[in-house]
C-alpha cells in the first residue's frame, strides 16, 4: 500500500514567515514588468531598449486610455507615463490608476520635459511616485526603476505575508484543514445563509476511536500521521469547495455540509467511515487499524433553523457521537435536533449507520 499523502503546513522552525526579506529573495527572479506610455514612438523604443538591457520586461502604450486597457490584461507593477499625452494626460492617468481596485500597487513615474517646482509637485499630489525629467542619463532612469522594483517586491512580500499569517490564524498546522477558530467564525455565517434560503444544513462530529492508546503504543510521530490521513480522507469524501472539515480539538474533527439534509449527511458519514475502517494507514510504525466515531445532525425545517443556535447544533452532533462510542465506536448515530436517541431504521443491526 502507498504510504498515505501526508499535509503539513507547519513552517521551519529556520524559517521566520513574517520577515519579508524572505518572500523578497524568492520573488528577486521573477520579471519586473513595466508599462511605457508615451506617445511619441522613438521615445518609446528607446525607453524600451533600456528596460530589456535592465532586466525588465517592457510593456507599451500610447495613451491613458490604452494604458488602462493593457493593465487590464496584463499586471505591470511599474508605470512610466508621458505628462502631455492626447486623449487623457499623465496626471488624469495617475488619478485614475489610484482609485482602481487592485490587488498589487503599480509605481508610477511621470516622464516629461515640464520641469518647474509647480509641475512636480502636480505630479506626486496626482498619485506619481516619482518625477523623471526626460533627457536624464540611462544610469539616472535605471537607479529610479530600481527603486520601483524594490518598493513593488516589497508590497508583494508584505501582502503574501499577510495573506499566509491569515491562513495560518484559520488552519490548522498539522493536518492543513480549518482549524477551531475558522469553525467557530464561518459555521454561523452557513448557519444565516441557510436561514436566509431556507437551505438545510448538517454537520458531522467525528473523534478518532482510542486514539490516545495508539498514541501512546507507538509514538507521537505515528499519532500525528494517522490525523494527517484521516483529514485527507475526510476531505477526499466531501464535495469540494462546498463541504469542509475543521479539527475542533486533538483527535476531534467537525464537517460542515451546507445544503444537505440528514439522509445526504448520513451518507457521507458512511462513506468517510468505511474508507476508514477498510483502509489501514500507513505510518513510521507500521500500518495501523484506525476507526471513527460519529455523530450527524441536521437542520431542514425553516422552524429549526431559525430556532437552532451554533453552539446547539454543535451539542446535538456530539451528543450523538457520544451515543456511537457508548454503541461500540466505529459508526455514526444519525438523528434529528432535539431527537434523545437515532430514529428508528438509522441503525443496523451491528449499530452501523445505514443508507
Amino acid at each position: 500500500m502507498h504510504p498515505e499523502r501526508r499535509v503539513s503546513l507547519a513552517p521551519s522552525p529556520r524559517i521566520d514567515l513574517n520577515d519579508s526579506n524572505i518572500f523578497m529573495l524568492a520573488e528577486a527572479s521573477l520579471p519586473c514588468r513595466v508599462l511605457i506610455v508615451e506617445d511619441d514612438p522613438l521615445v518609446a523604443r528607446q525607453l524600451s531598449s533600456l528596460l530589456k538591457s535592465g532586466g525588465y520586461e517592457p510593456h507599451s502604450a500610447s495613451s491613458g486610455h490604452e494604458a488602462l486597457s493593457v493593465l487590464d490584461e496584463t499586471i505591470c507593477q511599474i508605470v512610466i507615463t508621458d505628462w502631455q499625452m492626447p486623449d487623457m494626460d499623465g496626471l488624469a492617468l495617475c488619478r485614475q490608476l489610484r482609485l482602481r481596485p487592485v490587488d498589487a500597487y503599480t509605481y508610477v513615474l511621470i516622464h516629461t520635459v515640464r520641469d518647474s517646482t509647480s509641475d512636480i509637485l502636480a505630479g506626486l499630489a496626482a498619485g506619481a511616485d516619482d518625477y523623471l525629467i526626460k533627457g536624464a542619463t540611462q544610469a539616472e532612469i535605471l537607479a529610479r526603476l530600481e527603486v520601483g522594483r524594490r518598493t513593488t517586491h516589497l508590497d508583494r512580500s508584505l501582502r503574501k505575508s499577510n495573506e499566509m499569517n491569515r491562513r495560518m490564524s484559520v488552519t490548522d498546522a498539522l493536518t492543513g484543514v480549518h482549524n477551531r477558530r475558522f469553525l467557530m467564525k464561518y459555521l454561523p455565517r452557513e448557519l444565516e445563509r441557510s436561514r436566509r434560503y431556507n437551505h438545510p444544513l448538517a454537520v458531522i462530529s467525528c473523534d478518532l476511536d482510542d486514539f490516545k492508546r495508539l498514541n501512546d503504543e507507538f509514538g507521537h510521530e505515528a499519532g500525528d500521521e494517522i490525523l494527517q490521513a484521516f483529514a485527507h480522507r475526510a476531505c477526499n469524501c466531501i464535495r469540494q469547495g462546498i463541504d469542509w472539515v475543521a479539527r475542533s480539538g486533538g483527535e476531534e474533527f467537525v464537517i460542515v455540509l451546507p445544503e444537505t439534509g440528514l439522509s445526504g449527511a448520513s451518507r457521507a458519514a458512511e462513506r468517510l467511515r468505511q474508507v476508514l475502517a477498510t483502509e489501514p494507514i500507513s505510518t513510521s510504525s507500521g500500518l495501523l487499524a484506525v476507526t471513527v466515531s460519529m455523530g450527524v445532525t441536521a437542520l431542514e425545517t425553516a422552524r429549526d433553523l431559525s430556532a437552532v443556535s451554533v453552539r446547539e447544533l454543535l451539542r446535538a452532533a456530539d451528543r450523538y457521537l457520544f451515543a456511537s462510542k457508548h454503541r461500540g465506536k466505529d459508526r455514526a448515530t444519525v438523528a434529528a435536533i432535539g431527537d434523545a436517541v437515532a430514529r428508528p431504521g438509522e441503525q443496523t443491526e451491528s449499530g452501523r449507520a445505514t443508507h
